[in-house]
């Protein structure tokens, strides 16, 4: 399987975009079928080609087409179907970024989501046809990223700002490390402000945003360690939980998945789409 990821170049993207990442697996590669997608307060646009089939499933729920599509921003765990070869293209905005740009329709009713889009429409595709890009990203990842941050500088270039996307962008680095109501106090605005205009901009609360950055956090702690190294009640410990039975429910709860079938799984989880890469 060919992976890679890296931000943009140019840093006016860098305001709305996170990361280029590019995912490749051919027919004679082994590989987990039915990888998990974490939970994951961005939204992602994956570019496809058209003929190419997506597929994914949560709790009953199923999103089936063809091509370019996006992931809106999830609070549930998406199982996908890898079990045909495939190369996809995924953009990762930032959180809330959708709100700024003209061309979309963000709302709180695509959060859980996955919809078709007609790439076309969104971009201007004179820079580069898909069938070149793919081409190009397998084989060249830096000129890859200049071609697609040419592809996007137009479309955020029509970014707008206003008074709930401004405070939105203050209050996102603060829910890594501060109670959500000392958030007021912080930034000299009523709770109730702060939580209008960041569901506003993100479709999500504070406090689910919150609970999915908990949720990245121990995931990637858990990606770093053997199996054999990890100590539940020492993660509980670390982050924040009153016990070791308290984290089961909350991963349980999240990514269906007990702690140690997680640990012995991560592997199977493409977590490259939320920011860390998988094995």
């Amino acid at each position: 399987m060919i992976r890679w990821l890296n931000p943009p170049k140019l840093l006016e993207l860098k305001k709305y975009i996170e990361t280029y990442w590019y995912l490749e697996k051919s027919s004679n590669v082994d590989g987990f079928e039915q990888p998990k997608l974490n939970p994951d307060p961005s939204a992602h646009l994956i570019l496809l080609l058209a003929n190419q089939v997506y597929q994914y499933h949560f709790e009953g729920k199923s999103f089936t087409g063809k091509g370019s599509h996006w992931i809106y921003p999830h609070t549930h765990t998406f199982e996908l179907d890898h079990s045909q070869s495939f190369s996809c293209l995924g953009i990762k905005f930032k959180v809330g970024a959708l709100y700024s740009l003209n061309k979309l329709n963000f709302s709180q009713a695509l959060l859980d989501t996955v919809a078709e889009q007609n790439i076309d429409v969104l971009l201007d595709k004179k820079v580069v046809s898909e069938k070149v890009l793919f081409n190009i990203a397998k084989s060249n990842r830096e000129l890859c990223i200049e071609k697609l941050d040419a592809l996007f500088l137009p479309l955020i270039s029509k970014c707008y700002e206003d008074k709930h996307s401004e405070i939105t962008r203050q209050i996102i680095p603060l829910l890594t490390n501060k109670p959500i109501k000392q958030l007021g106090k912080e930034l000299s605005c009523s709770q109730r402000t702060l939580e209008r205009s960041f569901r506003k901009v993100t479709g999500l609360t504070l406090k689910q945003c919150q609970s999915i950055n908990k949720l990245e956090s121990i995931l990637e702690y858990l990606y770093q360690r053997k199996q054999v190294d990890i100590d539940w009640a020492d993660i509980a410990y670390q982050f924040g939980f009153s016990d070791q039975p308290h984290l089961i429910r909350y991963l349980k709860q999240h990514i269906q998945l007990t702690p140690n079938s997680y640990a012995e799984q991560r592997g199977f989880t493409i977590d490259v789409y939320g920011g860390v890469a998988s094995k």
